[in-house]
């Protein structure tokens, strides 16, 4: 046993040893290539002393890296995530000043910016050198990718050598969108999963599932961690009797679902056994959490601060600059992609400026990054559960489209990101099963705005006879809604006044969910009925539900409970939703029973807006800024897929495709419980579930 530690120290000690050099000789290397960059006095030395004075300098560069870096990155947890890449470089170029200034050789200096192109060479260099040494030796791989990893919990029980679960979550990625991807050779490591070639037998099905209407991340996710999506009616909503606008990635909207969630169901969470959950909106009752939203509010405790995920990661100062020039290169791309959009007039197209190249940019790399290697750290640290959000297509088929050329790049990194974590999985101290999912998938199509000239918040105001800005007034689209105006109200209004105003109390709420919309009246306590909307605003229903670009509403009706509103009158009751043909055909089967749910949630809008939706092409309207929405009904965006190992049971016993986020909830519990036992508690819904 001895013998073999010794063998350890010396092997840590020739690597160490070998960075040194190889960072030797990298400085001496960029000495010559960079003028404001000396390692020699004005006068000149000799290649001895300038070859001591470059060991020198790098052997402090190295101690204060391994050192210094750690507490700074302490102090960057309390800057803003978007400035982290400047603030990678600047910091680290400071450190080869520091380094250089306290050189016992006295020689040696940089101007500050040829410090950070120095220093960021140099910790790159330095961490592929120790990497490429430490490959040959499986321990220290193993153990090189646990300290990169979050940190184990203090007291970790022995490893079971039951496999554990490893769910990662491809956020927005359909179904179609991914067995195209394969199709294409974009996903290579999926791919192989998939095949059936050469003899070989696949390790992984591929099937899809329906989300609630409620297509989103924040219902589907809640769902699929704690098993409720009850009271979840869309991305974001008002509740009338706590006076809140509830968004699903809002800190403490995100804490209150949870604790409605756990309310309802009597569970902790699908993670509550041993779990790790990493980069979610919610905990999933894990042990151990990272950049999980839901968090945020808590300021207890070193295990409840959620961006502890980012330390654990960038203390390493070569992932800093690695993924600090990914971010770079990330916000290069994005501005070029853009450009050429804009040269090509490409459509339909929105607005990319702004802050948003910075956004995509952390997506696609930072929290990518932190979130694979905290992955690992988990199955190197042997744990049962884990699950782990990557954001990056999402956020980049938003603005570019779920098909572009953008959105099939993200694809083709995020492949290679699965293809790291299962080697990882070779490494592990317990066998895993690899579960990929996403929890909604994207609808392409142009925006509300862009097609008619004037947003579904002036369509309300016109239909509420209030006031619509003067851009929405110039659109033809702004004239149909006056029209409507004025065929609902019975009366004749002249063009240079155009607007009847009614007693309205107070102005509507309007909130878009991708191409759902919830209006909301909030001066009354209740959801108000149809009978209640058209006697204070005869005309605002009819102006809706007539508006070409609106597939169909939903409403509370005193006679029927509820109602479903069309063009032309149509009035069907929830009752009568199945009868063909119906309202809901074209937003394809399970759109009736969906449209149900939400109508008995408690916090249901005054009114359900959805927009209009083509099956011929799977089009629809957002209502916000975005070429590719989620959030209703109405194309690829109710399908989301599930890749899971073949050696688990099939999804569903009767081949039925998967509805809501609760049932595939109830699935990954089964596979946890044929995995590791009756250790993984299961909540009362599931009890009744399985003796049935």
């Amino acid at each position: 046993m001895r013998d073999v530690r010794w063998r350890r120290v010396a092997s840590q000690i020739g690597r160490s040893t070998a960075v040194w050099a190889v960072s030797t000789i990298t400085m001496l290397v960029l000495a010559a290539l960079l003028p404001d960059f000396r390692l020699q006095s004005a006068d000149g030395d000799s290649a001895t002393r300038i070859a001591v004075t470059a060991a020198c300098g790098a052997g402090a560069f190295g101690v204060l890296s391994a050192v210094v870096w750690p507490l700074l990155v302490r102090l960057l947890l309390l800057v803003p995530a978007l400035v982290l890449g400047l603030l990678v470089f600047f910091l680290n170029g400071s450190l080869l000043l520091l380094a250089l200034r306290i050189n016992p050789s006295g020689r040696g200096e940089a101007a500050p910016e040829t410090a950070v192109i120095v220093a960021a060479v140099m910790s790159a260099v330095a961490s592929a050198t120790g990497a490429a040494l430490a490959v040959r030796d499986d321990e220290t791989y193993r153990r090189r990718l646990h300290r990169l990893a979050t940190r184990s919990r203090r007291s970790h029980p022995p490893c079971p050598s039951t496999p554990g679960l490893v769910c990662v979550q491809l956020d927005g990625v359909g179904h179609d969108v991914l067995a195209d991807a394969v199709g294409k050779g974009l996903m290579p490591t999926v791919a192989r999963w998939l095949s059936t070639g050469d003899g070989g037998q696949p390790t992984h099905r591929l099937t899809s599932w329906r989300t609630d209407w409620s297509s989103q991340t924040g219902a589907s996710q809640l769902g699929i961690l704690h098993g409720s999506t009850f009271d979840v009616p869309a991305f974001r909503w008002y509740e009338k009797d706590r006076g809140e606008v509830m968004v699903c990635n809002r800190p403490t909207s995100a804490a209150e679902l949870q604790r409605r969630a756990i309310l309802h169901t009597g569970d902790g969470g699908l993670l509550t056994a041993d779990g790790a959950s990493r980069g979610n909106l919610f905990s999933g009752g894990a042990g151990e959490q990272a950049l999980v939203l839901s968090i945020t509010t808590r300021r207890r405790g070193r295990e409840y601060r959620s961006r502890a995920g980012y330390f654990a990661y960038f203390s390493d100062p070569a992932n800093a600059v690695r993924t600090a020039l990914s971010f770079v290169a990330e916000v290069a791309r994005e501005i070029g992609q853009s450009a050429r959009a804009r040269v090509r007039n490409q459509r339909p197209r929105v607005s990319r400026s702004g802050l948003y190249p910075l956004v995509r940019a952390f997506a696609t790399t930072v929290e990518r990054d932190v979130v694979v290697t905290a992955v690992m750290g988990d199955m190197l640290a042997g744990r049962t559960a884990v699950y782990a959000d990557l954001v990056a297509y999402d956020e980049v088929a938003h603005h570019s489209g779920p098909g572009s050329h953008d959105a099939e790049k993200v694809l083709q990194r995020l492949d290679r990101s699965l293809a790291l974590i299962q080697r990882v999985a070779e490494h592990a101290p317990r066998p895993y099963r690899i579960v990929v999912l996403s929890d909604h998938g994207q609808s392409p199509g142009e925006t509300f705005r862009a097609r008619y000239g004037l947003t579904l918040g002036d369509l309300v105001r016109a239909g509420c006879g209030l006031p619509v800005p003067r851009r929405a007034e110039r659109t033809h689209s702004g004239a149909e809604a006056r029209a409507a105006v004025r065929a609902a109200l019975r009366r004749p209004v002249e063009e240079n006044h155009g607007r009847h105003r009614t007693d309205s109390g107070s102005e509507p709420m309007v909130l878009a969910s991708g191409n759902l919309a919830l209006v909301s009246f909030p001066d009354i306590s209740h959801r108000m009925t149809k009978e209640e909307i058209e006697a204070r605003h005869p005309a605002l229903l009819t102006t809706l539900a007539n508006h070409p670009g609106i597939g169909f509403l939903l409403v509370r009706s005193k006679e029927h409970d509820g109602v479903v509103l069309g063009p032309h009158g149509t009035e069907t009751p929830l009752a009568a939703l199945d009868d063909e043909p119906g309202p809901l055909t074209s937003f394809g089967p399970g759109a009736t029973d969906a449209v149900r749910r939400t109508h008995s949630f408690p916090h249901t809008a005054d009114i359900m807006v959805n927009s209009v939706h083509d099956p011929a092409d799977g089009t629809v309207l957002a209502f916000e800024e975005q070429i590719g929405s989620h959030g209703g009904l109405g194309g690829a965006q109710s399908y989301p897929f599930l890749l899971s190992p073949v050696d688990l049971s099939a999804p569903t016993e009767d081949g039925r495709q998967l509805t809501g986020a609760e049932q595939l909830h109830r699935v990954l519990r089964r596979w946890l419980g044929e995995l590791n036992g009756p250790q993984v508690p299961l909540s009362a819904a599931d009890e009744e579930e399985r003796a049935a």
